[in-house]
């Protein structure tokens, strides 16, 4: 019998959905591209650290090439390509402790990144017979101009009632960010001393991230809850910060949408703790299960969000109704076998058929600490 896991990686229908704005799992190449600008004078040390990396990074499953390039104009400005086989396997390395590890000699000379990912759709030219059997992306994907990220890291166990209340009380950031970005949506969840922040930003993410950092209020309340967190930060420390919010970094993965709108949609976040290197699949059994639920017109579930960084895979959904009122629905998944096989919810030696799925949503919901729309532009 072929295991569930996988099974989830099949080809189906569903990856042409015309619902889904945002996927990895379509089976296209890649494509990353890095900016980067590098100190004055440190241009060697970055080439040699840029050659050290790439031995490295040839060895990685998925990758296929990469090139770095010097700006003709500025010297200082470098760019590096990279293409993968698909989405995937570059986001479980460019996650990984590896890769933390792996740039660090690479950050002490440079100023700033800038990091982009595009799903090749076509292309032109030779190389046609190298490339014959890597997959481009069918058809471009339509969405709604609204970029999805989250955060996510622990606090010592018994902090947790302080951390919610520091979190649920804080000054909330100035939407707008400049003439192009804004902040749209901050939605903040907690299961166990997990803590989860998802924001929903039209414009320049990255603009958004910094200029969320740069306000007072928020980073009073990130230094009030810097002595409970489990992997100690210094905010005045660069390295210390980056290093932080490189782990703490949840992508978005998979987004969907059914198109509709009810005054009784309510959000909510459910956190599946994956099996020791299920999570790519267990997030992509949720995403093809979110698929089929929004061309279903019966569906609770009107949007959803799956984000996903090593074994942590956490579930954003506005939902209809009451969440316990379809839980297979509200779970994604459709029978507690699958929770078995692929998560931790069920604690360590479960059997497939333990649990019924009201109790797996319980087990899995978070609890909401604060949800802030921004007041639309005027």
């Amino acid at each position: 019998m072929t295991a569930i896991s996988e099974r989830v990686s099949e080809p189906t229908e569903q990856q042409a959905s015309k619902r889904v704005s945002q996927s990895v799992f379509d089976g296209s190449r890649l494509r990353v591209i890095l900016l980067v600008d590098v100190c004055d004078g440190a241009q060697q040390q970055f080439l040699e650290a840029y050659e050290q990396m790439g031995k490295q990074v040839s060895a990685v499953p998925g990758h296929v090439s990469d090139q770095l390039c010097q700006s003709i104009e500025n010297p200082s400005q470098w760019l590096i390509t990279s293409e993968w086989e698909s989405a995937p396997p570059f986001l479980a390395w460019v996650n990984s402790e590896e890769h933390v590890r792996m740039v660090q000699p690479m950050h002490s000379c440079i100023r700033d990144t800038r990091s982009l990912r595009f799903h090749i759709v076509r292309e032109t030219g030779g190389g046609r017979q190298e490339t014959a059997g890597r997959q481009l992306q069918t058809s471009p994907r339509i969405g709604d101009g609204v970029i999805r990220h989250a955060l996510t890291f622990t606090v010592k166990p018994g902090s947790e009632a302080k951390v919610a209340e520091l979190l649920a009380n804080y000054e909330a950031p100035e939407a707008r960010v400049d003439d192009t970005t804004r902040l749209l949506r901050t939605s903040l969840f907690m299961h166990g001393n997990r803590v989860v922040r998802a924001i929903e930003v039209r414009g320049d993410l990255l603009a958004a991230l910094r200029h969320v950092a740069r306000q007072p209020g928020i980073r009073a309340v990130e230094e009030a809850i810097n002595p409970y967190l489990e992997q100690d930060r210094d905010l005045n420390d660069q390295e210390s910060a980056r290093v932080f919010f490189t782990r703490a970094a949840l992508p978005a993965v998979h987004h969907v949408t059914t198109g509709q709108e009810d005054e009784r949609v309510e959000r909510h976040a459910l956190y599946y703790p994956a099996r020791q290197g299920q999570g790519m699949k267990l997030a992509e059994l949720l995403s093809r299960a979110d698929e089929r639920a929004a061309d279903d017109p019966a569906s609770p579930v009107l949007r959803s969000t799956v984000f996903e960084r090593d074994d942590v895979v956490v579930r954003l959904i506005d939902i209809r109704g009451a969440l316990d009122s379809d839980p297979a629905a509200a779970l994604g998944i459709q029978d507690s076998a699958q929770v078995a096989e692929l998560t931790t919810l069920l604690g360590e030696g479960a059997a497939k058929k333990d649990g019924d799925l009201s109790r797996l949503l319980t087990l899995a919901r978070m609890d909401l600490i604060t949800d802030r729309r921004s007041a639309p532009d005027a």
